[in-house]
């Protein structure tokens, strides 16, 4: 299986959030690119972030986070 470009997409997005707290959160305006618009919902749909326009990370999201990290780390040119 291969990353599509939505997965991308939503995977950016999943690193946007502040790792400091899990009070914050992040809020996708109405008028942001489409393609975030559509990714934070379907971050939403999968239960990773607790509103449609990104809100907080849930559990779930907040373990996502980790690996993404990890794989951004791994994925890196030295």
């Amino acid at each position: 299986m291969t990353f599509t470009s939505d997965m991308v997409t939503e995977l950016t997005l999943l690193l946007k959030f502040p790792n400091k707290s899990l009070m914050q959160g992040i809020k996708i305006h109405h008028d942001a690119e489409p393609e975030i618009v559509s990714a934070a919902q379907r971050l939403f749909d999968k239960g990773i972030v607790t509103q449609p326009d990104g809100g907080y990370l849930t559990d779930l999201g907040h373990d996502l986070f980790e690996h993404a990290q990890v794989l951004q780390l791994a994925m890196s040119p030295t």
